[in-house]
């Protein structure tokens, strides 16, 4: 599976994989979003995140969200 990669404009600061390039699954109450890449199907997930997980939640609800930690 192809995941595209978004980022929401709004002060949230979140991140969203999604399956749809367009990403318009994803929430609109957290947007604007916008494209900010795509991971190959046979390409590793950024930040070490679990790619099995974020496809699972792709299937069930069209996309995933996540938020980077603050650096300390």
């Amino acid at each position: 599976m192809k995941i595209w990669t978004f980022a929401s404009d709004a002060p949230s600061r979140l991140l969203a994989f999604s399956g749809d390039r367009t990403g318009s699954s994803l929430p609109e109450r957290h947007g604007p979003w916008k494209s900010v890449g795509e991971i190959g199907p046979n390409e590793k997930v950024q930040h070490g995140l679990d790619r099995k997980q974020i496809e699972q939640a792709i299937q069930e609800h069209g996309y995933q969200m996540w938020r980077m930690k603050e650096a300390s």
